[in-house]
């Protein structure tokens, strides 16, 4: 699969990511095969430098507008700092098979991944191609 970002929202996150202390997290919103928007959140997780986790008000308000016919959440981004951009084991015991686009940074480094279906109900991630535009 291949899916389309703008170079000013993925230079955004690096951005966030970089500025940020711990794990920096949002939503990216769109359609499928292309991120259109992101919306920078909150990580409320108890320990952030090590784990991300959604201002649930912010995933609530969002998931409120698509219903009304905005746009649409296909995934989130968050950042592993001082890590690789690739899905940790706590990214997996955390995700759901559910076709959800999963864009971690780490450094200069920006690679999507999809959650999909994996044996036993769990969750594998497969690399998905990044178009910058």
């Amino acid at each position: 699969m291949r899916v389309s970002i703008s170079r000013e929202d993925l230079d955004r996150i690096r951005h966030l990511a970089a500025a940020g202390e711990g794990e920096i997290c949002g939503l990216l919103l769109g359609t499928e095969g292309r991120i259109e928007a992101i919306r920078p959140a909150a990580n409320i997780a108890p320990d952030p430098a090590r784990h991300f986790e959604l201002d649930p008000a912010l995933l609530l308000a969002a998931h409120r507008e698509a219903r009304g016919g905005g746009p649409r959440i296909v995934g989130h981004y968050h950042s592993h700092p001082g890590g690789v951009a690739v899905p940790s084991a706590t990214d997996a015991a955390c995700a759901r098979p559910d076709g959800s686009l999963w864009l971690i940074v780490a450094g200069s480094a920006a690679r999507l991944w999809i959650a999909g279906p994996g044996e036993r109900g769990q969750v594998r991630f497969a690399e998905a191609a990044l178009d910058i535009l």
